[in-house]
């Protein structure tokens, strides 16, 4: 699949992926000088890049997990969604989830972005829902093992 990227400053860079089978493309930070995130705060971080979204398709924007799991950095929101109507610049809220301040560079790897299909649904309004057999068992109904 071919997706439209446009970069709005040359020095963006274009999302690569780490292997080939990689489901994620990483972003990769857009910055004048280094940006200190403080403990338990969230930077809004550029990548200087927009796309064009495939129609059916939305891009999800996921934590990079050595990112999160090192030095505990990941996107404020957990998940971005990138509706295939938007045009404006990719950008990625990184909360720092740790006790001490976390120093992202200009060209860090932030995030990764998936393509990923999904499927309109139509609400229908109902005065009954099916039966099954969870019924209305909300967070924790179907026990720790």
């Amino acid at each position: 699949m071919k997706v439209n990227i446009k970069k709005l400053n040359e020095n963006a860079v274009i999302p690569t992926y780490g292997t080939e089978y990689s489901a994620g493309a990483d972003l990769y930070a857009l910055t004048d000088s280094p940006v200190t995130v403080a403990p338990h705060t969230t930077v809004m971080l550029s990548t200087g890049i927009s796309v064009e979204i495939p129609v059916g398709y939305c891009g999800l924007i996921f934590a990079r997990s050595g990112l999160a799991s090192k030095r505990g950095l990941a996107p404020a929101n957990k998940v971005g969604v990138i509706d295939a109507d938007y045009r404006g610049e990719v950008k990625v809220a990184l909360h720092n989830h740790t006790d001490l301040p976390q120093t992202v560079e200009n060209g860090e790897r932030v995030a990764q972005l998936a393509i990923v299909p999904f499927l309109k649904a139509e609400f229908t309004l109902a005065d009954e829902l099916s039966d099954t057999v969870r019924g209305d068992g909300g967070f924790g109904s179907t026990g720790k093992k």
